[in-house]
């Protein structure tokens, strides 16, 4: 476990390192509260600090205070180093967030067992944030395809529309439904339908840029959030969609299944404006002439495509997968 030591006597700073190296900590050192405040900014900043309260510059107390308003992940717990005694000298460095106290000259044993406790405290933390986290993943992600649920998508695709609408950008959404799916479940099973969901949804996923978002809406249906894509440009990346769907077969055991689907596009603009539902909606038209057209082809909202004489775009859907 890495410590930062912060101590601006020489010689208190030595000994307290050697008994920190002795207890098999890597130690990190600083003469001064301005050093101190720099080595705890970085991503591999120590999760434990022992602050002397007098130091140039910053003291121990206004690191602790900087360290408590950055509130930064993973917790920081900080041990203040001090010869005063007082009662409400303690209770001031508690107070400016101090997690401990030991006081000066400090006795080896004392030091080790709080910081034993410093440790645990520390890694109880890390445990609660991974907990979130995996918490966290769970409510916004699809547990099958690892992609966006579709509440997230939801989300996503109306705060990226308001946003859109303030810049006065563009926003696309892409509608994706992989062709004949039942048939896959009908003829292979529904593990092997599982394994082509995931197949096709890690494709589409490398296919797209970082700030993109891929999720699943339903069944074999995906959604593509493209902030700042105009008409052209989410005609493009559907387009890559497609192909790389079909360019790579999905692997089922000793079986290779070839893959393809079909894909709805629409695109809000400054000009045209739209809400969440009328994009979704408009995608989800084109992605039903795309199912018309012949499947495995991408149509963008407003293209010609065949007419639609009796059933609406999701029951169609529905019936010939």
């Amino acid at each position: 476990m890495k410590i930062l030591l912060a101590e601006d006597s020489a010689f208190a700073r030595q000994l307290l390192r050697d008994s920190l190296i002795a207890g098999g900590y890597e130690v990190v050192l600083a003469e001064d509260g301005e050093r101190a405040w720099h080595a705890l900014q970085g991503p591999d900043a120590p999760a434990l600090a022992l602050l002397d309260w007098m130091m140039p510059g910053l003291d121990g107390l206004e690191v602790c205070r900087r360290v408590r308003a950055a509130a930064r992940e993973p917790y920081v717990y900080i041990i203040l180093l001090t010869g005063r005694e007082r009662p409400q000298d303690v209770v001031e460095g508690l107070a400016a967030g101090a997690d401990d106290y030991l006081k000066k000259p400090f006795d080896n044993q004392e030091l080790q067992a709080r910081i034993r406790t410093g440790r645990r405290m520390v890694e109880l933390h890390a445990q609660l944030v991974a907990a979130r986290e995996a918490l966290r993943e769970q409510a916004t992600t699809d547990a099958l395809t690892g992609v966006a649920n579709r509440r997230t998508i939801l989300e996503t695709l109306g705060r990226e529309l308001e946003r859109a609408r303030r810049a006065g950008t563009s926003c696309a959404v892409v509608f994706a439904d992989l062709d004949h799916f039942k048939r896959v479940n009908d003829v292979h099973g529904h593990a092997a339908g599982d394994a082509v969901l995931r197949h096709a949804a890690s494709t589409m996923r490398s296919t797209l840029r970082p700030y993109d978002l891929l999720g699943r809406y339903g069944g074999e249906e995906f959604v593509v959030v493209l902030p700042g894509c105009d008409v052209a440009g989410a005609r493009a990346v559907a387009e890559r969609l497609r192909a790389s769907v079909a360019a790579s077969a999905a692997v089922v055991g000793e079986a290779s299944l070839p893959v393809t689907c079909s894909l709805g596009v629409a695109v809000a603009s400054d000009l045209s404006g739209g809400d969440r539902d009328r994009l979704l909606g408009a995608a989800d038209a084109a992605l039903y002439r795309a199912k018309q057209g012949g499947r495995d082809r991408v149509v963008v909202d407003g293209d010609a495509g065949p007419p639609d004489a009796e059933s609406s775009p999701g029951k169609k859907r529905r019936d010939e997968r």
